[in-house]
Formats: structure tokens, sequence, C-alpha cells
């Protein structure tokens, strides 16, 4: 990578850091368990409906073990505001099933162990090792793959690609909070049909608008 192009990674991320020092997740969860399900259940839903929902279940079971008796039928009830919830129910049975079989109830906590869980893909593996376990991974959804590229941070034309561009170009200091950052960025400044360019603090520094010009 080009010094040129490592200015421009420091600076934007420095930019983000001065922005919003510790970004949040949305999500609520008190535990990796929780992380987990929510994420899974946030596949093209909103975290708004996802976290009215979680309320309610994670007050009545929130652990492998209590999930699992609720069984399909059973976590259904608490999830049918969510889209897809048929097979999200099915999937978080299973992963509740396979983490007491081969995890002793427990979030694993490397992407491989992860994504072989039920409804897991990379993505939301990389949010669990990211936001429970601290691990500098990048997560990347439609709002980090349109942000990233708008802003010439990577060129890459597939998921995985921009993942892995991100993670090996990103200065290491802002690596564990940059998914936070872009996606936050992406949801309410960077949005896919009207970005708010003018109240873009990144602006002079994004190749998207730019090229407006």
């Amino acid at each position: 990578m080009s010094k040129s192009s490592i200015g421009a990674y420091c600076v934007i991320f420095r930019l983000f850091a001065k922005h919003n020092t510790q970004p949040v997740a949305e999500l609520h969860f008190k535990t990796p368990f929780e992380l987990l399900v929510a994420v899974v259940l946030s596949a093209q839903a909103t975290d708004i409906s996802v976290n009215k929902a979680t309320d309610v279940l994670f007050a009545d079971a929130n652990t492998p073990a209590s999930i699992l008796a609720l069984g399909v039928d059973g976590l259904k009830p608490y999830i049918k505001t969510i889209g897809l919830f048929n097979n999200k129910a099915k999937h978080i049975i299973g992963l509740c099933q396979r983490m007491i079989e081969v995890h002793d109830g427990q979030v694993p906590e490397t992407l491989d162990e992860l994504i072989a869980l039920p409804g897991v893909g990379r993505k939301t593996a990389n949010v669990v090792l990211n936001l429970a376990f601290q691990q500098p991974t990048m997560a990347v959804d439609t709002h980090v793959f349109r942000v990233s590229r708008r802003l010439g941070l990577t060129d890459a034309q597939t998921v995985l690609g921009v993942e892995k561009d991100l993670v090996a170009k990103i200065p290491k200091q802002y690596l564990l909070n940059a998914h936070h950052w872009l996606i936050l960025h992406g949801r309410y400044v960077c949005k896919a049909r009207a970005p708010l360019c003018a109240d873009c603090f990144l602006s002079q520094h994004c190749r998207y608008f730019r090229s407006l010009s």
C-alpha cells in the first residue's frame, strides 16, 4: 500500500474517531450468546424490530438450554414480528443444540467454529467476534460495502474482497471500531439513495463526493 493510501486511511479513521470516540452497537445484548441470537435475527431486519423481540425473549430465555427448551414452535411467537422468522427459529434452535453438544453451551471464539453453527454466516461471526470478544474483525454488510467503496477505501467487487482489503489496510489502532463507524455512517449519513453529503464530515476526503462535481 502506498504512503498516500496509508495517509488517506489514517485521515478518514482519525475523523471517525474524533466524531464518535466510542461507537456503541444498537442491538441490545448482555452476553455473547444474546448477541449471537440478536445478530442472527437481524438479517434483513431492523435493529429496532430485533430489540423489541429480544427484550421480551431474553427476559424469559437467554441461554442455549432455555431457548432450546422452547423448541421451534415455542420460539416463533417471540420473533414472529421479524422477517423470515420461521427459518430463523429453526436456525436458532439448531445453533443452541450444537453449542450445547459441541461447545458446552458457550459461544465459540473462532471464525471457523462460529460459521459451523446453523444460521451463522461470515458477517454474523465477525460481528460476534468483534463485539463480544474484542477481536479486530470487519463485518461487511450493505452499509460497510457501500461506504467503504464510496470513500475509496477499496475497489473490491465482493463482500469477502472488501473485508480482506479493509482488515489489511485500516490502521491497527482503528480496526476494532472500524466496522461500527462504517455501519453507522452508512445508516445515518451515507445512505444508499440519498446520501447526506452536505452534512458529512468526510466529504472532502470522499471519492464519491468528488465525482459529483
